[in-house]
């Protein structure tokens, strides 16, 4: 069996998200919409496999972006080519500047918090990529996308990392073509970026 088949990840039922409120793209109220997600009598652990296919479940993914200030004043931001051997086949060679994953079983299972979101966003941040300068982290709304397969089955939960230096690298093989660009780079080729990447340039750095 492959990991996608025997993982066991977090989901929160999609009727939850449409009682908080369903939005298309991205939406900047975290408050609104966090805590009730996150709530544990909701959340449960299911076999990966089986809600890649199933829309009456969210997996919540953290997704995390780099982004760097230079001493002109120009943004800059962390952004790299999936791989075909990395994660979500759907999104294979696709560009994003987003970095995270699912929350498995086994972040519930080592959270000394108690808090297997934050341990396993952090799990997905140390396995993907190499943070060598300080940085903040907060995080700045969600994003949900219904018009393709890969959006109904899940739900993004954005943070940006801003970092004083842009020394970010990655650790997998897979995380092609990775540094930082400058934003309007990015937006000028938003075509060939995955939908949730095209979706957060556009909500968070379009002018």
């Amino acid at each position: 069996m492959s990991l996608v088949e025997t993982e066991r990840v977090l989901v929160v039922p999609t009727e939850v998200f449409h009682r908080l409120g369903q939005f298309q793209g991205f939406c900047g109220e975290v408050d609104r919409y966090l805590a009730g997600l996150l709530d544990d009598e909701l959340l449960s652990y299911r076999p990966r496999g089986e809600m890649e296919e199933d829309p009456s479940f969210k997996q919540l993914i953290p997704y995390v972006i780099f982004r760097h200030v230079d001493a002109e004043g120009r943004t800059h931001v962390f952004q790299y080519t999936r791989g075909s051997g990395q994660g979500e086949g759907r999104l294979h060679n696709k560009r994003s500047i987003g970095v995270g994953g699912h929350i498995s079983s086994i972040d519930a299972e080592t959270s000394s918090s108690g808090q297997p979101y934050e341990a396993g966003m952090r799990r997905e941040l140390d396995e993907e990529v190499r943070i060598e300068t300080e940085y903040r982290q907060q995080c700045v709304g969600l994003i949900n996308d219904d018009s393709n397969p890969v959006g109904q089955v899940h739900l993004g939960v954005v943070h940006i990392c801003d970092v004083d230096s842009p020394k970010v690298y990655p650790r997998e093989d897979e995380i092609l073509d990775a540094g930082f660009r400058d934003v309007e780079e990015l937006l000028a080729d938003l075509e060939r970026f995955e939908t949730w990447s095209q979706i957060c340039l556009q909500a968070l750095f379009a002018k």
